[in-house]
């Protein structure tokens, strides 16, 4: 078993050796692991020891964005190779005593309607979260990692990047490239790596609720590695994470890794996928085994801001891709998403890229 432990009295900044707070395939590991090890890593909270149990509403005001997410990694992952498939298994969480939810002013999805700032404290004990701010409220645990992900490579960096500006040239909501705060904050790599916030190709900020202990989260490969990090822990969450948090926490995370060599290259996949074999580990509408597909707006090289219907769009495109693997016509799988497929919004907070997810009942295959 290999483990990142980290001092929690410390910021990421402080352990760069053991985390970062940005993207880039320069960044390097903190471990090594082989396939099937368990590796254990502790994570620090999203916002990175800038709201504490102690924090007040007026605080969030000052709170420094530059520095989320702290991610603790990269892991890497001995025989990882570009184009092969990287099968993340959650074995389990640990999660922390003490979460938060914060509404902070020009962030989360009604920005235009909650101008003021508001944070609920969580006591986490017994499965449940439960707070003084919101009495009679008691909220079941369904802890996942709202940012997990791999390295993208040089030229995925680029790509993102030439494509994102253009959106942002367009008035789309873009976070580029800023040194401030970055881990590491050496240099080109501060200057040059992708925030945190948004999902894409190689994962990122999913903020996907069902992915619990058991998942299996299969991310394209884009360097030798793959390099895989993870934190930003919720203990409990909604689709849509509308008011841009969740059940926040720090948390203890054990995982362990399959490659599918080539896999990603040969069936062409380019974004996330995940399934699950049993029930999830706390409370959903999606239940039993299933398998999901990914879609965010992004089409045909250009991406659009917040834009639901084009991640809709991908998120069946590739489900459809998946049911024809399986022996189904194009014209049978695109039927089979029509009766069984349910579209859920997995979250519509990290800007420019809602994260629309496609889940499958594998239970309707009576074969």
């Amino acid at each position: 078993m290999k483990s990142i432990e980290l001092d929690y009295s410390k910021r990421c900044g402080d352990e760069p050796e053991k985390g970062h707070n940005r993207w880039h395939p320069d960044i390097p590991p903190a471990v090594e692991a082989e396939c099937g090890e368990e590796v254990v890593l502790q994570t620090r909270h999203a916002f990175d020891g800038g709201v504490t149990p102690a924090s007040i509403a007026s605080d969030l005001l000052n709170a420094d964005l530059n520095l989320v997410h702290p991610l603790t990694g990269p892991v890497y992952v001995k025989g990882a190779e570009p184009g092969d498939l990287l099968e993340v298994t959650t074995r389990h969480i640990d999660p922390a005593s003490w979460g938060f939810t914060t509404i902070i002013p020009g962030f989360g999805f009604l920005r235009d309607v909650f101008l003021e700032p508001y944070i609920v404290h969580w006591d986490i004990s017994d499965g449940y979260a439960t707070s003084p701010d919101l009495p009679g409220v008691r909220i079941p645990g369904a802890s996942f990692m709202g940012t997990i992900g791999v390295a993208p490579s040089h030229s995925l960096l680029q790509e993102v990047f030439l494509r994102e500006e253009d959106l942002k040239g367009r008035g789309g909501a873009v976070l580029g490239p800023d040194a401030s705060g970055a881990v590491p904050s050496t240099e080109p790599i501060a200057s040059q790596a992708l925030r945190t916030v948004p999902p894409r190709e190689h994962g990122g900020n999913l903020d996907i609720k069902q992915l619990t202990a058991g998942s299996r989260l299969l991310l394209p490969v884009f360097v030798e590695g793959a390099l895989f990090s993870a934190g930003d822990a919720h203990f409990a969450q909604g689709d849509s994470e509308c008011c841009g948090t969740a059940v926040e926490m720090d948390c203890t995370l054990h995982v362990s890794f399959r490659l599918h060599k080539g896999d990603a290259e040969r069936r062409g996949i380019r974004f996330p996928i995940f399934e699950l074999d049993g029930p999830p580990a706390g409370p959903t509408e999606t239940s039993g085994r299933f398998l999901a597909a990914t879609g965010m707006p992004i089409r045909d090289g250009v991406n659009y801001s917040e834009d639901a219907s084009v991640a809709s769009r991908n998120a069946l495109l590739n489900m459809i891709q998946l049911l024809m693997e399986r022996g189904w016509s194009r014209e049978q799988a695109y039927c089979i998403c029509s009766v069984a497929v349910d579209l859920r919004v997995s979250e519509v907070v990290d800007v420019p890229n809602f994260v629309v997810t496609a889940f499958l009942p594998l239970g309707i295959f009576s074969g």
